[in-house]
């Protein structure tokens, strides 16, 4: 059997600008490296969002720093994640053959739903991972609603 779906060619161009942007980003931060140079910048650590029934959950990678290099605000209900990543100063940078990692600030908001009770917030930091776990106020938690066997249908009166 043959599905029929509308073609949307522009569906599939937001993910690739951004990787595209993500690219040029990651180019443009290190196009002094090459050269011997050591390049402080800022950059954006990887986070992952995921939810289930009871919480939502974001991990953001940041290895190489310990918890009192990260800061976390929340202001109404923006979440901020900020930090920093510094060089040891007994590094001798002129024995660097290449230099990947990025070094220097990060900072990442993230717009929390109404769903989420601000006071919930729990942060946790093992292995070079920032966990965030936020629970979901009870209205926004699945209810389950028990269907009544052979009793009379309930009828609304009249006023």
């Amino acid at each position: 059997m043959t599905l029929l779906s509308s073609w949307q060619p522009f569906r599939d161009l937001a993910p690739l600008q951004e990787r595209m942007n993500r690219i040029f980003d990651d180019f443009l931060a290190n196009a002094g490296a090459g050269n011997g140079e050591l390049q402080l910048s800022s950059f954006s650590p990887a986070t992952d969002i995921y939810e289930d029934d009871e919480h939502v959950t974001l991990s953001v990678e940041v290895p190489g720093l310990s918890e009192k290099d990260i800061n976390i605000t929340l202001e109404g209900n923006t979440l901020t994640v900020t930090g920093e990543r510094k060089l040891k100063k007994e590094d001798n940078r002129e024995k660097f053959h290449r230099v990947e990692r990025f070094y220097g600030t990060f900072s990442r908001s993230f717009t929390l739903p109404n769903t989420i009770d601000p006071n919930s917030i729990q942060a946790s930091y093992e292995h070079g991972v920032l966990q965030l776990q936020m629970a979901k106020r009870a209205e926004a938690k699945p209810k389950q609603i028990k269907v009544a066997v052979g009793q009379k249908q309930l009828s609304a009166k009249a006023a």
